[in-house]
Formats: structure tokens, sequence, C-alpha cells
């Protein structure tokens, strides 16, 4: 009777122990399940180094890096980082801190005619292509510019529908694909849908920038998420207050533009990619200082995806 009450007592520590481990391993597994990825644009930080990027980034729980400048180069193929002699090195920077690149912000722009700005604009998008492939990035970004005043709406659609099918032939036996940006005149939803239907291709897609686009169009997220979804590849995340049409730019909580709602589209979407911050304080020096910003938006994030 000792030995058969040794043994029970023994089975029940031992189940009880089962519970417990599996209890707290699917906790875990939700937590993970939940957990953004989280990535930010070196637009915010124009003033670090590579070296200082990674560790802040490390030390704030991001994956990802989205390099759009360096040390106010804003042509990425010619920072030293990024040369013959240092790419590898650059790579193993990240790697080593479990992070990746995830977006190369090139300045080409698609809107332009035929012509010699219109090669220029091209040959940069595949040099960026190029450098993304070897630093093992998977997508780099071309956007559209206001719409030129010397031909039509549709002309200038087409135009940027030919020049991403053109790069994203140069991207085919990559792994690399070429993102469009939903920015300045391109913003509408119809817009968006008609240029990238027209330039459907297995190496084009989307980065949601949904801030540029409500803070114009005050279209829905969620109703844009609904249209937009099988293109969005990457995204750019941040807030912004409104005062007579004029943007300035908020801390993620502090903001006017429903920028949770599209959050939570993509999450329950089904959405996998990176949730990239967008501070652009090279372009606004005026803005709270990176260290802060990004720091914030960390925090801003993973609580809002815990709840």
């Amino acid at each position: 009777m000792i030995k058969k009450s040794t043994t029970t007592r023994r089975n029940f520590l031992q189940t009880t122990a089962a519970l417990i481990t599996a209890s707290l391993g699917a906790s875990a597994f939700v937590f993970k399940k939940n957990e953004p990825l989280l990535a930010f644009s070196t637009l915010g930080c124009p003033d670090w180094s590579l070296t200082q990027i990674v560790d802040f980034a490390s030390q704030h729980g991001f994956k990802g890096i989205e390099v759009r400048g360096l040390l106010r180069q804003m042509d990425l193929t010619q920072c030293k980082e990024f040369s013959k002699q240092n790419l590898a090195t650059s790579l193993r920077l990240l790697q080593d801190k479990g992070l990746n690149f995830v977006n190369l912000g090139a300045s080409a722009t698609m809107h332009f005619a035929e012509g010699d700005e219109r090669k220029k604009n091209l040959d940069e998008g595949k040099r960026y292509i190029d450098l993304a492939q070897e630093l093992k990035c998977p997508y780099m970004r071309v956007f559209p510019n206001n719409f030129p005043k010397d031909q039509s709406k549709n002309q200038t659609m087409d135009l940027i529908a030919k020049g991403l099918l053109e790069l994203g032939n140069h991207a085919t036996g990559s792994n690399v694909t070429v993102l469009l940006e939903s920015h300045s005149d391109l913003i509408y939803v119809n817009d968006l849908q008609q240029v990238l239907k027209a330039s459907e291709h297995e190496h084009v897609g989307l980065i949601w920038d949904m801030v540029n686009m409500w803070t114009v169009t005050k279209e829905s997220p969620a109703m844009a998420y609904e249209k937009l979804k099988k293109y969005i590849r990457h995204t750019h995340i941040k807030n912004a207050k409104l005062s007579n049409d004029k943007i300035t730019y908020t801390r993620l909580a502090q903001g006017d533009v429903p920028i949770f709602e599209a959050i939570d589209a993509l999450s329950k979407g089904g959405y996998k990619g990176y949730y990239s911050f967008e501070w652009e304080k090279l372009w606004h020096p005026e803005l709270e200082a990176p260290e802060l910003a990004i720091a914030d938006y960390a925090v801003v994030m993973k609580k809002h995806f815990q709840q």
C-alpha cells in the first residue's frame, strides 16, 4: 500500500508539472504569436552610424532595419558600409544581433516620361535591387511623386506601372521584390489598385503607408486594407496631428490618424511582415530625438499587440 501511495503521489506530481509546463508553453506561444515584427527606418536617425543603429535596435526589441540613407548619404550604393569590401562585415553586424535588413529605400521615382530622367531613375532602382540581393534584404522601394502637369493622370499611372514591371523583370531570379510606396499623388485606393493590377508581377508589391493616404483621402483604413491586401508586402507606420491642412508628426499613440485600425486590419488579416516605424527626422529636424520616439514606438506596439 505504501508503494502504491508513493507511486500515485509521484504520478500526480509529474502530471501537475507537465500541465504547468504545457500552460506556460502555451502562454509563451500565444505571446510569441502576437508579438509583431518591428523595424524602423533610418530616416528617423540620420546622424547615427550603422553600429549605433544596430545596437539601439537590438536593445529595444526590433528585428529589422529599413535603410533610407545612412549618415545623410541617401544613395546607399555610395555608402562605404555597403561597398564590396565592407558589405559582408555590415551584414554580419546585423546577424550577430538577430537583425535583418528588411527594405532599402531608393529615391527612384517611376512617373517620368521616356528620356534621360526616366533612365536615371530606373538605373538607380536596378542598382538597389542588386544591393538588396547582396544584403539578403527582401525588398527595395520606389515611389511616385507629384504627378507631372504636362501629361494626363492615366498616362502617369501607366508609366509607373511600366517602370515597376521593368524593375520586376530585373529582379527576376533574385530574392528581391520591388515595392511601390503609397506616396504623394498616388494615394487613393482605386488609383493604387489600377497601377498595381497593371504591374502584377512575382517581384512587384506595395508598401502600405496608410498615413500618407488617410491624411489626404480620409478613406477607411479597413476598406483600404481589404482592397490592397493582396499587394501589401511591407508597411510604414507613423501618426500625425492635422491642423488647417498642416501635418505634424507625433508619437504613435498621440496623433489623429486611425493608425491602430490599420494595424489591427493587418494583424487580423494574417499579415506576416514588418511594421516599420517611419520617423521623418531627416526631412523634419524639429521632430523629437530618435532615441525617444523610436523607443516609444516599440513600447506602444508591443503593448497594443498584447491586449
